[in-house]
């Protein structure tokens, strides 16, 4: 036993120390007998709180199950795709900022901007797990009463697509019926992408990016061009040189690399759910899943790393 335990065997607060023998709570988390901080605000009445702020009350009550009863995985299947779409809207945000920034050949704030997409990706890809512990015999108890709303039909997600560079004028007429979502979506089609925004900044920085390029119409899908990943192995055999353009064509790579994983795990998830069969809005559902998998938003960078 030491002098320190002689002294105090009981183990007794040391004097000046707190009033009450419980020691402190390593998780943060009150117990009986702990003090609250007498810093924290309690009475709330006619202040800004919690949920009020958040409007949790329209949040919580935005998950009504169609099923009788209802169904009991009907509401983790809701609660995943809506918080998707919250997801999607903060991708948006961070994308349209993007944009901006290197239009104003500013890229270091993209860094900061695409990183934060990236990590918004892992977590949406993650969902997928929550989702898998659905089984067929679970989602058959309401899938019958999905209609045939689809996934197909997100509005973000096509938003987020245009403005990547993967454009396809056909996929406004599955917003016919909700006008202002397909004016949201027409308005993206035909401005720049993200990608278009980029290699005009580099050719504002004297690489050589071929004239039709920089002119072609960017209502359409975006198609390699051999001229691009000649200008882009300058940046990448030159790091030094072109440090933003390198640092920005490796977060643009995180970017794609993440959609394709992000893709690939909604295929996985979809045939262990469905199998092979069509999807709620006339997809082909996981076949069609499964050939997105590949799909580029910035295919110069992916061959590029063939020819260094």
């Amino acid at each position: 036993m030491t002098s320190r335990e002689h002294d105090n065997p009981a183990g007794k607060p040391p004097p000046g120390g707190p009033s009450h023998a419980t020691p402190p709570n390593p998780s943060g988390q009150w117990r009986d007998g702990d003090a609250l901080d007498p810093g924290l605000h309690q009475d709330l009445r006619g202040k800004l709180d919690y949920a009020t702020y958040l409007e949790l009350d329209r949040v919580l009550a935005a998950q009504k199950p169609l099923s009788p009863a209802p169904a009991h995985d009907e509401l983790l299947f809701i609660v995943m795709h809506q918080a998707s779409e919250l997801w999607f809207k903060l991708i948006i945000h961070e994308l349209q900022a993007a944009i901006a920034h290197v239009s104003m050949d500013n890229l270091e704030p993209c860094f900061k901007i695409l990183a934060r997409v990236k990590h918004v990706q892992a977590l949406l890809t993650q969902q997928w797990d929550v989702l898998a512990t659905m089984t067929p015999a679970d989602y058959a108890q309401f899938r019958p009463y999905l209609g045939p709303s689809s996934g197909f039909q997100s509005q973000q997600n096509r938003m987020i697509e245009f403005l990547l560079g993967l454009k396809d004028q056909r996929l406004l007429r599955f917003f016919d019926h909700a006008p202002k979502l397909r004016a949201e979506l027409e308005s993206l089609l035909t401005k720049p992408s993200l990608y278009d925004a980029f290699l005009r900044y580099l050719s504002r920085r004297g690489l050589p990016i071929p004239r039709e390029v920089l002119t072609r119409d960017v209502s359409q899908r975006y198609t390699a061009h051999e001229g691009v990943v000649e200008a882009l192995a300058l940046v990448y055999r030159d790091p030094e040189r072109f440090w933003d353009a390198y640092e920005m064509a490796e977060k643009l790579i995180d970017v794609d690399d993440l959609y394709a994983q992000w893709r690939f795990r909604h295929y996985t998830v979809v045939e262990r759910v469905i199998g092979m069969k069509r999807g709620t809005g006339g997809s082909a559902g996981a076949a069609y899943l499964r050939d997105l998998v590949h799909e580029r938003f910035f295919p110069e960078l992916w061959t590029l790393r063939t020819r260094l």
